[in-house]
């Protein structure tokens, strides 16, 4: 695509959830190339955005368009990461097997492939430098292994869009950093668009070039220079936070609690309700 087309397109979009409103009035654009670092704490709709985006859920109010269209399942044009999860070791799937359900998911039990889809998945894995494991069990390959083989198999359909849901959670940080580098390096390569959920932003703050903050039903969006700020973060809480950068990495301090930690894990915040008669932060 080229530079500057909308990739995804929010007009005061709604969500709710069993009653609750997770966010509101959300308008902005994903545009290409773009790296979006999509933060806030647990419950606050990060992954239900990705589930709009898929189709999976419908939206309370607004309107959204994904490359052009209405989201619908099975959109072959997004790849999709999912949070780390092991696998049984005894489950009989080779790792290049769970890279060409990347192809042919949608078929039943397990059938030939012919030589196009071969050669399709084995670039894949060997863009993730993931060649030398693909044929052992995928349940005995390490965890860092494994997310490897679900950006091959996220990437094999080659997208317009790729979705990751906290991939490096679970990891530790040698394979943060090379889960980070392969996701940002065909970002570059391509010249698409990402939309990276994280807890810690710091791991891929190199690489991203916006930013959305999503809690308590308010969100902002902008460069992170915009949003990652004292002031900002203090509007979208409702308490006052320090935003600081040590050595490179994002940092808040909590007045009430005097403590320090890194974005992306506000659980150390206090919570407050939303006002439904003050209107959501924004920054285009």
């Amino acid at each position: 695509m080229a530079d500057g087309t909308s990739v995804v397109r929010l007009r005061d979009a709604t969500l709710d959830f069993r009653g609750h409103r997770v966010w509101s009035d959300l308008s902005l654009d994903f545009g290409a190339p773009s790296f979006v670092a999509i933060l806030g704490p647990n419950g606050s709709g990060k992954t239900s955005l990705l589930r709009v985006i898929l189709g999976l859920a419908p939206l309370s109010a607004g309107t959204i368009e994904v490359l052009g269209e209405p989201p619908r399942r099975g959109n072959p044009a997004i790849g999709y990461v999912p949070q780390h999860q092991s696998f049984d070791p005894d489950l009989p799937l080779r790792g290049r097997d769970l890279v060409q359900f990347g192809v042919d998911g949608y078929r039943w039990g397990f059938g030939r492939s012919d030589a196009a889809t071969r050669k399709r998945v084995a670039e894949a894995i060997e863009s993730v430098e993931a060649s030398a494991y693909a044929d052992a069990p995928i349940g005995r390959l390490s965890g860092g292994e494994q997310q490897r083989l679900r950006i091959a198999q996220a990437l094999v359909g080659d997208p317009q869009l790729l979705l990751c849901d906290e991939p490096l959670a679970s990891l530790d940080l040698r394979h943060q950093q090379e889960i980070t580098e392969l996701i940002g390096r065909w970002q570059r390569q391509t010249g698409r668009t990402v939309l990276f959920v994280t807890h810690d932003v710091n791991p891929v703050l190199n690489l991203v070039d916006r930013v959305l903050f999503v809690v308590n039903g308010r969100w902002a969006a902008g460069t992170p220079d915009e949003v990652l700020t004292s002031e900002r973060m203090t509007d979208l809480y409702g308490s006052h936070v320090d935003v600081l950068r040590v050595h490179g990495r994002v940092l808040v301090v909590s007045e009430s609690t005097g403590s320090g930690f890194e974005i992306g894990e506000p659980h150390h915040i206090p919570s407050v309700d939303h006002d439904p008669g003050r209107p959501p932060a924004s920054v285009s």
